[in-house]
């Protein structure tokens, strides 16, 4: 291919101003805060949340074309404190020579830098030597160091509607330089916004792929319909795509794996995530889930090396992240496996929904005045530690709920202890079988 042929559409179809920018109207739309913004031309620093395919990049482009300031940018998966340092460097350096406005350094997944990566902004950002425009689809409140994050406004972009999804696709084949050559007719929409999921990006490559697959009917138009888009998808099946069916297919894989005791397997998943460029914090979290929810009191010691896990991932970034993440996953399906925690608190909020107003014995309450104690507040109350074996028989359930049992422990060495003393406990509760 040479020429346009050989770019993308989606970069093709970028838009260059506002008024070709599609979607995200509470934010660019007349009136509105970012709109505001740009036409003042006061910019500050600001983090652009949202999901793939929104516009977060493009936005940052065009507010850097339409203010006619210095654009530097930087991708969080292959720069490092030097790339920032050198960056900033650089725009200290010409404000010496010039009273230009400050230049727009752009971030993309800034979710992906470490705390020293980010610390290495922070002196730049807060003396205006740069504005930092950030695009991240995580949340910006647990990836963003918190001295960064105060100094900077955070804007949430939303996923494309059908609306915008159809003014992008009759826009692309009206006005691109190669589709309106090629006469093409769409007859139905539901497969290509519903394979798109809002995303601008993934409407444009589909659109391509459908096209360019799909040959000229007897009328000489590429006719474009549910069963052509479904069918070619099918075909061109992306190894792994960490905004669709096959990110959510491949996680469920790795979950199970890691649920059903297979460290091969669950290796093996994990491996194609982070080929795929899943975000390493995305697997560290779900490592925290599956060992407080899928291994629980069977060893608890795999919630706290998940949690080292998540930090020691969120410090030191990829490729090295690679390591903790695989040594947790292997740890964690060669663990002996209990949901009962998990079981016992979704059992104990059923109970709550019942009846949210079970009032607390009195003999629970807190009582820190003198009137408190003439009602018979903490009237009644047992200490445990002056007892023998530090255990009073008392009641600690509402009236209502006295005899339930949310925590029924599972058979394992570790819960087998717990049952042991809750069966020296409450033998009314835990009798031995």
């Amino acid at each position: 291919m040479t020429g346009a042929a050989s770019i993308p559409l989606p970069e093709r179809m970028r838009p260059r101003d506002l008024s070709e920018y599609v979607g995200q109207r509470h934010l660019v739309g007349p009136g509105c805060i970012l709109r505001n913004m740009i036409d003042s031309g006061n910019l500050s620093s600001f983090i652009l949340w949202g999901p793939p395919g929104v516009g977060k990049t493009t936005l940052a482009s065009i507010i850097a074309h339409t203010l006619d300031r210095e654009f530097y940018t930087l991708s969080a998966v292959s720069s490092g404190v030097k790339d920032v340092r050198e960056i900033i460097d650089r725009a200290k350096n010409k404000s010496l020579f010039s009273s230009a406005s400050a230049p727009i350094l752009f971030i993309d997944e800034i979710h992906r830098f470490n705390k020293a990566q980010q610390d290495a902004l922070l002196g730049a950002v807060e003396s205006g030597t740069v504005v930092l425009v950030g695009a991240t689809t995580e949340n910006p409140s647990f990836e963003v160091i918190t001295p960064l994050l105060s100094r900077c406004q955070v804007f949430v972009l939303k996923s494309l509607d059908t609306s915008d999804l159809d003014t992008l696709l009759r826009r692309a084949i009206t006005s691109d330089a190669i589709l309106k050559e090629r006469s093409i007719v769409v007859d139905e929409t539901e497969a290509i916004f519903r394979h798109s999921g809002g995303d601008a990006r993934k409407l444009l490559n589909i659109l391509e792929i459908v096209t360019d697959a799909t040959p000229p009917g007897p009328d000489g138009s590429i006719h474009i319909d549910n069963k052509s888009v479904t069918s070619c998808l099918q075909e061109n099946i992306a190894i792994y795509d960490k905004g669709g069916e096959m990110h959510y297919d491949i996680i469920s894989a790795f979950i199970k794996s890691v649920r059903g005791s297979d460290p091969n397997a669950a290796v093996y998943w994990m491996a194609r995530m982070l080929a795929g460029g899943e975000d390493p914090l995305f697997i560290a979290r779900r490592l925290c889930i599956l060992a407080a929810e899928d291994i629980g009191l069977a060893n608890p010691n795999a919630l706290l090396l998940a949690d080292a896990t998540f930090r020691i991932v969120h410090s030191i970034g990829m490729p090295e992240a690679r390591i903790p993440l695989s040594e947790c996953a292997v740890y964690l399906a060669s663990s002996p496996k209990s949901n009962s925690a998990y079981l016992a608190v979704d059992s104990a909020l059923a109970a709550v929904e019942e009846d949210k107003t079970a009032p607390v014995p009195l003999y629970l309450r807190n009582a820190p005045t003198s009137l408190m104690k003439e009602l018979g507040y903490a009237d009644g109350y047992l200490y445990a530690h002056d007892f023998p074996g530090h255990f009073a028989d008392l009641e600690f359930m509402p009236d209502t709920l006295k005899g339930r049992v949310f925590y029924e422990p599972q058979a394992n060495t570790q819960e087998d202890r717990l049952k042991s003393y809750l069966q020296a406990c409450w033998p009314k509760y835990y009798t031995k079988k």
